[in-house]
Parts: structure tokens; C-alpha cells; sequence
């Protein structure tokens, strides 16, 4: 039976090489027939000029969109798709079985050594909506949102490292020094709300995402674009309170005088930069109120706050999710949500189930699915974008690091797929795009490459990726580089 199996895969390789040509057809008419010839040409000259002392004043998108803000929520370490929608009954009859030397040779691990075994999916499946989308019992309250939720099953990435593939996913580039998706966005439109910053950061779990503060940061953008991160506990943005026993009239005299200081120095040195501080200073000066009150979630009604399971005061992944809303209702236009701790790692299989994994998918269903509810209840969900996915997949196989009768240590690192899915504004509802092999491990239909994926999401708030640029070091660069990327039609409602 393995070898029949190895046979089929020989055989889908010409396959998908038929298909991502295909997709490459389709993505490229369905633009010629929604966008004009100019856009295709890439010779659309856009003016994100603003006055400089209103770096987030808003600006209409390139063409109308739907979305209006995004939410996107990062599972930082990278949750096994094998355990949460891709769903893989084959697998499981090979459980326990010496892994194929076709998935090893020329492969590159982060912890695989030796010949591993097969692993079969730990937790069980059923189908659920009249979509009939897979989903796992870890995410029991994620079912009932089964018809709204895009799948994409068939993301890849060239990186297996936690910290470059996470750069790549939110930059576009596996190397510092390049601006967010977030960053990008701010740049393009703007901000929607002039007392509070356009983009948004909220962190969970316990520590920072492997790619650091790169994965919010502006890169070569003016830095009044990259993210703000917000605190869960004491003032929601480090000294947005004034010192003790100074009042709001003193720092704005306070704040005059240094408005005036950075007035010369920028008519002495002509630094840009300068009159960004400016209008950060005076952003600051009128978050004092507004982000205090957004942030205030104990305003929530009791039967809110046990909706997502928020208790305030408390930093928890379900506090941001309550959060992101409080912030979308506010106009923020990119709120981003890392939520660390998805690289889950055990040393044997009860380890697996009783620990780490489990426990964060029970961190982050609940208050998931409080989230789409409410943005639905309170009109929201028609012009905001949701996303979720991690930075790579994890092996149909587990991990072999060399120990005595091939001790259990979970799936390792698997960049060749995995599954993301977004919902809300502009895209298809119900719907599952790509297909994996029988044992999860290569992609066997429509591949979505994270720079199809970044182009895809430009389209939807209202850019064509060639378009949205920043001149610098003599090039016009670009959320997507000179990488081919093209925009997954399927994806959009």
C-alpha cells in the first residue's frame, strides 16, 4: 500500500505543476476582467503624499474595496494543521510506520535526524455548516463559525526557522529591515481615526514572537507607520499618562515648546523624520483620552466579558480578542495580534495531549469565536477582514532526534504546507481552497506562496501590489519584491 502511495505522489508532481500554471491564468484574468489595464501594467502612479504633519491622514484605496480594517492573529510557533482542519484519515493507518525515504531525501529539518515514524492525527475530526469543512474537537467553538470561515490549505513558504519564517510571512522578505503588512497598509491608506494610531499591536502569551518587533515594524517606510504595541496591564502604550502631578494644560505647554524646538531643527536640517516626531508628540497628546477609553475593557458588560472569557486586569489572548474589537470599533485601521507559545514541542505522546497544544487551543476558541460574534452583531463583519495562520506547518511525521526506540517529541517544522483561514469582508465564506496529499505532507492542488497571499491581500483593501511602493536605494519597492505573485481569485466573495 506504501508504494502505491509513493507511486501517486511521482504522479501529482507533474500534476501541480499543471495547476500552478493554471492558478496563474485564472489569478491573471480574473484581474484583467476587475481592474483597469493600467493597474495589470503596473503603470498606475499613486500619490501617498500627505501634509507632513498629518503622516496618518487617510487616503481612498487604489479601487473600491469591501475592507475597511483587518484583524490578524498569528499563532506564534506555528499550530499543527494536522491536529486543527487538515484533516488526514489515510495518515492514521500508517501511525507508527517507518516514515518513506521519499519524504526525507534532500529535505532540510529543524529536528529531524534518522528515519522517523509516520504520526497519525492525535484528536478526531467531523464535518461541520453545510460547507462540510473539517474541523477538529481542539476548536469546539470554532464550529458553529464553519460557514464563514475561507480555508486556505495549501500556503507554503521557503523558510523552517521560527524567527525568518515569521519575517517572511509579515514582510514579505526573510530578512530584516523591510516593512510589515500593517506598515504597509498605514502607508496606503492611512488611518481612519486621528486619535489613535493607525496600526495596532496586542501580544499574548509568554514572550515576544520569535521575528521580534521586525514582524511591526515600518522598515525603510517613515516610522510613523510601524505598529504600536499595546500593554494588556498598566497604560495600554508605555507613558501615555502624565507624571505625577503634572496636568494635561502643563504638557501642552510642555508640548508647544517642543513643537517649536523641532520646528528649527527640521528648518535647520531638513530631516523628515522631525516633523514625524512632531505628529507622533501630539498623537500621543490626544491618545490620553481615546486610548484609555478604548482600552478600557471592564466597561464590558459581564455577559461580554464571559462571552470571550476576558477577565481584565489579567493579560490573556482572550483580553486581546475583546480587545481587537473595542479598536475595530474604534476605526483602527490594521490590528494585529501575536499570540506566542504554538511551537509545541513534548517528550512523549501524553505529553502532547494533556499539555501545550491542547492548552492553547482552548486559549484561543473560545474568544475567537466571541470575536466573529460580535463584530457580526455590531455591523462590523461586513467591512473587516479576519485572518489567523502561523508561519510554516508541522510533518505528517514525528520527530526523531536520535533517542532510545524513537522517544515521541512532535511533529516538527513543516514549511512545504499549511493552513491559514480568514473571514469577514471580501472574501468567500464557506469555501476551501488547495488540497494537500493524502498524508499532509506536499501540496497536490493550488498552491498559494506567501508573496500570493500578501498580493491577495493588497487586492482585497483596494491595491494592486505592483502599485503600492516606496521609492528607496534607487527601487521601487514593494510588499511582494520583485517575487512573482499573483491574486488568488478564488479567495474573493
Amino acid at each position: 500500500m506504501m508504494k502505491d502511495f509513493l507511486y501517486q505522489q511521482l504522479q501529482q508532481q507533474t500534476r501541480r505543476e499543471f495547476l500552478q500554471g493554471s492558478g496563474r491564468l485564472l489569478s491573471s484574468a480574473f484581474l484583467a476582467s476587475a481592474a483597469p489595464a493600467a493597474l495589470l501594467a503596473g503603470e498606475h502612479k499613486l500619490d501617498f503624499s500627505r501634509p507632513m504633519s498629518q503622516p496618518l491622514a487617510p487616503l481612498p484605496p487604489q479601487y473600491p474595496s469591501k475592507v475597511k480594517r483587518v484583524i490578524y492573529m498569528h499563532m506564534a510557533g506555528a499550530p499543527s494543521q494536522l491536529e486543527l482542519f487538515d484533516y488526514k484519515p489515510e495518515l492514521a493507518k500508517y501511525d507508527g510506520k517507518l516514515c518513506p525515504d521519499a519524504f526525507l531525501e534532500g529535505k532540510r529539518f529543524a529536528f529531524i535526524s534518522g528515519r522517523p515514524s509516520l504520526l497519525g492525527p492525535l484528536y478526531s475530526f467531523k464535518q461541520h455548516g453545510d460547507s462540510g469543512a473539517w474541523i477538529s474537537d481542539r476548536l469546539p467553538h470554532l464550529h458553529k463559525h464553519a460557514d464563514e470561515l475561507c480555508f486556505i490549505k495549501s500556503m507554503h513558504t521557503d523558510q523552517f526557522n521560527h524567527a525568518p519564517a515569521q519575517i517572511l510571512a509579515h514582510t514579505g522578505h526573510a530578512l530584516s529591515g523591510h516593512p510589515s503588512i500593517g506598515a504597509w497598509t498605514t502607508y496606503g491608506l492611512g488611518s481612519m481615526n486621528q486619535n489613535l494610531p493607525g496600526y495596532m499591536v496586542l501580544v499574548s502569551g509568554s514572550r515576544d514572537p520569535d521575528g521580534g518587533k521586525q514582524l511591526w515594524g515600518s522598515g525603510f517606510l517613515p516610522s510613523a507607520y510601524q505598529g504600536v504595541r499595546c500593554r494588556s496591564q498598566g497604560d495600554p502604550i508605555l507613558y501615555l499618562s502624565n507624571p505625577e502631578n503634572v496636568s494635561r494644560s502643563m504638557r501642552r505647554l510642555v508640548l508647544d515648546g517642543l513643537k517649536q524646538m523641532n520646528q528649527q531643527q527640521y528648518q535647520t536640517e531638513g530631516d523628515p523624520e522631525t516633523l514625524t516626531r512632531i505628529a507622533q508628540y501630539e498623537m500621543a497628546y490626544r491618545m490620553q483620552l481615546e486610548a484609555s477609553d478604548a482600552f478600557a475593557i471592564e466597561q464590558e458588560s459581564a455577559k461580554t466579558l464571559a462571552a470571550y472569557g476576558a477577565q481584565p486586569g489579567q493579560p490573556s489572548f482572550a483580553n486581546n480578542c475583546l480587545l481587537a474589537r473595542r479598536l475595530a470599533e474604534k476605526d483602527v485601521r490594521f490590528i494585529q495580534l501575536f499570540d506566542y507559545g504554538w511551537d509545541s514541542h513534548g517528550s512523549n505522546k501524553n505529553e502532547a495531549l494533556d499539555h501545550g497544544f491542547v492548552d492553547k487551543c482552548r486559549q484561543i476558541d473560545q474568544p475567537i469565536s466571541a470575536l466573529l460574534d460580535d463584530l457580526k452583531a455590531r455591523g462590523l463583519f461586513e467591512d473587516t477582514l479576519v485572518i489567523w495562520g502561523g508561519e510554516f506547518g508541522r510533518t505528517p511525521m514525528q520527530e526523531n532526534r536520535g533517542g532510545v526506540n524513537n522517544v515521541f517529541a512532535g511533529r516538527d517544522h513543516h514549511p512545504n504546507a499549511y493552513t491559514m483561514w480568514m473571514a469577514g469582508a471580501g472574501v468567500k465564506a464557506g469555501y476551501t481552497h488547495g488540497e494537500t496529499d493524502d498524508m499532509g505532507y506536499e501540496i497536490v492542488k493550488d498552491p498559494v506562496s506567501i508573496h500570493d497571499f500578501h498580493a491577495t491581500l493588497l487586492y482585497l483593501l483596494g491595491f494592486n501590489h505592483h502599485d503600492l511602493n516606496y521609492r528607496y536605494q534607487g527601487l521601487n519597492q514593494k510588499l511582494t519584491g520583485v517575487n512573482e505573485a499573483h491574486i488568488i481569485s478564488e479567495l474573493l466573495a
